[in-house]
């Protein structure tokens, strides 16, 4: 093989590599994509009101989430720079000391979720909202602590290369979720009907199912078998909890303002009324499943990276592995961008029958249109960075991209001049936009100072 095609066999190489380990990471986030789906397909078919009190129950849910989940993505390019190293036997410690920060995480959220209902009519959400929306998270608070559990349990094995189960689990439990939040909400078979509480439940009792069955996994399976995952009981250790925390929680932060963007822009949308929330539910939805293919990526990515580092094998290969993570995010976000233009009206249709719900969404789907590739490549940028572990000044960045310009743009479109959801979406354009200037910017600087 010449000098001049090695390179690109190289790359080649990468992008197969990077695709296979992505595909299970895809295909279990649009698991969870489709969790949210189900969720707003039922709710919809319960009612606008329903439907409305989940879009809010949902912001309020995965706003202080996001915090503890992108601290534990601070596992995965620790894990693969310790197995990319030989340092294979060093991953069982660190394992057990993530999930005494997962357990403290999880009943953190679950304290400040049982308190969080207060603070709906503060934050003027429409008064016909306000019942279930509370009702929802009084039920799915009780998942909290388990979900924490289990984002640390998947980090682990993503970190390895071995994304399989976070694809299986995560179907896993949409089949289970399917059933039980139809069952709950609607009621029968003696069962009462909960409305928007009954999905939350159901939400709960499926994150707790998916977290007991991820730990006798990872208890029994022969691939962690070497590993020793539980062959003792390791008490809290500070140094290595603060360590995780140093380059997680910068993570979890940066998460969270970009989940926040849109969590905020759908509580203020909830000041307008049931319809205005009800498209937004909907439309957000949608969008947030067409995110699941470059955030699954993303992480991939990130654990190349990681990979490349602990192997030693410089900017070069670093940069290689970025670099092939993007070219597979861009033909994903083209696929996504056609079929929300094309498909705008025919989505918000299977979500309601309510011709002005309806009518609406598919208006703001033709905005998620134009957001599909600035998302896709501040998505992969971030995960590029976070297999670096350059954590703080991206997250530095992104406050500047999702709240000093999509905020603050699109309170000023949507509240201020009176562009109603429109404008609230135009500002999330902006924001994602310049996150991907910023961040594209940040990794290739970074990525030079690999040795």
């Amino acid at each position: 093989m010449s000098s001049s095609a090695s390179p690109r066999a190289r790359f080649g190489r990468e992008v197969r590599t990077t695709a296979v380990l992505a595909g299970p990471l895809v295909v279990g986030h649009v698991a969870t994509g489709l969790i949210g789906f189900v969720d707003s397909m039922i709710a919809g078919r319960h009612g606008t009101a329903t439907l409305a009190a989940v879009s809010i129950g949902t912001a309020m849910f995965w706003l202080p989430i996001m915090i503890p989940m992108g601290t534990l993505m601070a596992l995965p390019p620790s894990v693969s720079q310790l197995d990319g190293g030989g340092r294979r036997h060093e991953i069982g410690a660190l394992f057990r000391q993530s999930l005494w920060l997962a357990a403290a995480l999880g009943l953190l959220l679950f304290a400040f979720m049982t308190f969080s209902v207060h603070a709906l009519a503060p934050l003027g959400i429409a008064e016909g909202i306000r019942p279930g929306a509370a009702a929802f998270l009084h039920g799915i608070r009780w998942g909290v602590p388990a979900l924490t559990l289990y984002y640390c349990m998947r980090y682990l094995s993503d970190g390895l290369h071995w994304t399989l189960p976070t694809m299986v689990f995560g179907f896993g439990g949409l089949l289970l979720l399917v059933p039980l939040g139809i069952l709950l909400t609607f009621g029968g078979f003696g069962v009462p009907e909960l409305g928007a509480g009954g999905i939350g439940a159901a939400s709960a009792i499926m994150m707790w199912t998916q977290t007991i069955a991820f730990a006798l996994y990872l208890r029994r399976a022969r691939r962690f078998a070497d590993l020793g995952l539980f062959a003792r009981f390791d008490p809290p250790r500070w140094a290595s909890i603060r360590e995780l925390l140093r380059v997680g929680l910068p993570i979890g932060v940066t998460v969270a303002m970009e989940g926040g963007l849109f969590i905020v822009t759908a509580l203020l949308i909830g000041r307008l009324g049931e319809v205005p929330a009800a498209a937004h539910q909907i439309a957000v939805n949608v969008a947030a499943l067409c995110f699941m293919v470059p955030f699954g990526l993303a992480e991939a990515t990130t654990v190349r990276v990681g990979h490349a580092i602990g192997g030693g094998h410089g900017a070069d290969g670093v940069r290689r592995a970025a670099f092939a993570g993007l070219l597979l995010v861009l033909a994903s976000q083209s696929i996504t961008g056609v079929a929300l233009l094309t498909g705008n009206e025919l989505l918000a249709g299977l979500y309601t029958g309510d011709a002005a719900v309806a009518t609406l969404a598919a208006s703001l789907l033709l905005l998620a249109a134009a957001f599909q590739f600035p998302d896709g490549v501040q998505v992969l940028s971030a995960g590029a960075l976070r297999g670096l572990k350059d954590t703080r000044v991206p997250m530095v960045l992104a406050a500047l991209a999702y709240w000093g310009v999509g905020m603050a743009l699109g309170a000023g479109l949507g509240l201020g001049l009176g562009w109603g959801p429109r404008g609230m979406w135009i500002g999330l354009i902006a924001g994602l936009t310049v996150a991907a200037l910023l961040l594209g910017l940040r990794f290739l600087r970074s990525s030079r100072r690999v040795a």
